[in-house]
């Protein structure tokens, strides 16, 4: 008894999925669409203006060098002066909290360093130390 085998049943089943990319080309295309027409200003808010110019944050860099110089910005100051110099720049400064950076040289004391800070912080800003040279 020869058996002959049905082709058909051979076959795998798949599912054909042409028209259900079809279908979602076209919803993409269509959100897309939609999403560019729509405008996101629809509710309209009126912001607040200033009257005066607001008062920003001012910094002040300080500078010392390995021969215990001390420069505000690029004008070098005495070491017996640097209070009232820095008081200029702070108290009767524009801004609400002023910030003090401080820029020393890698072979400068550390010393020169904290007082520089000691002064910042006795005038009341906030104070920010940087150590840069070559080695």
């Amino acid at each position: 008894m020869g058996l002959r085998r049905n082709k058909l049943r051979e076959s795998h089943d798949e599912v054909d999925t042409g028209p259900l990319n079809d279908i979602l080309f076209i919803l993409l295309m269509f959100f897309l669409m939609i999403s560019t027409l729509a405008n996101p200003n629809v509710i309209k808010v009126s912001t607040p203006r200033a009257k005066s110019d607001t008062k920003s944050k001012q910094s002040v860099v300080v500078s010392v060098d390995r021969q215990k110089n001390f420069y505000i910005g690029s004008k070098r100051v005495i070491t017996d002066s640097l209070e009232s110099a820095l008081r200029k720049y702070i108290i009767e400064g524009d801004s609400i909290k002023p910030a003090v950076v401080i820029n020393a040289d890698s072979s400068a004391q550390w010393g020169e360093v904290v007082k520089v800070m000691k002064i910042a912080r006795r005038l009341g800003a906030t104070t920010s130390a940087t150590v840069s040279g070559t080695e």
